[in-house]
């Protein structure tokens, strides 16, 4: 069995890379990987511009502003919902700003690919329950995670990545 990561370009802001799809199909399976995550799992990743974000993040999270990415987990406390037609988990919806994420490469210096696995491992480790709201011992341990999952995936973190607005 096979996971299922299914991914939609729903903007025209920025041109999505070659390569860009696999990268993120390698980072959703790499967590899935490292979280010992057991059978299969269905993730959907949708691409959207800043003015697209920024209503999610309002109408979601009542903050009126762009946001790099958001993350719709779809289980509750490891458990989830089974697409019937393909077995899998389904484990919920990533959106990224690719305008955001473009934004943010250029502002640490690495490429945009670099700057979307982040995001994608990021909010892959929100899918599965991880929460870095409320800061202390559980964001250190997501942001271990982030590292090690980076690092498999031959993308180290070359400079200290602070969310600013979280």
């Amino acid at each position: 069995m096979s996971n299922k990561v299914m991914i939609t370009n729903d903007q025209k802001a920025v041109k999505v890379p070659a390569g860009l799809r696999i990268l993120i199909r390698r980072a959703c399976n790499a967590v899935l990987e490292y979280e010992k995550f057991d059978g299969s799992a269905e993730i959907s990743v949708t691409f959207v511009d800043n003015a697209k974000i920024a209503e999610l993040n309002n109408e979601y999270r009542a903050k009126p502003m762009p946001t790099d990415v958001l993350s719709f987990p779809l289980g509750q406390d490891g458990v989830y919902d089974i697409n019937e037609n393909n077995g899998c988990k389904m484990l919920g919806d990533i959106v990224i700003s690719m305008e955001r994420a473009m934004e943010q490469a250029e502002l640490y210096g690495h490429p945009l690919q670099r700057e979307v696995a982040f995001l994608t491992v990021h909010s892959m480790l929100h899918l599965l329950g991880y929460d870095h709201e409320n800061g202390g011992i559980e964001a250190v341990r997501m942001r271990e995670k982030e590292e090690a999952v980076l690092t498999q995936l031959g993308l180290p973190r070359t400079v200290s990545y602070v969310a600013e607005e979280e």
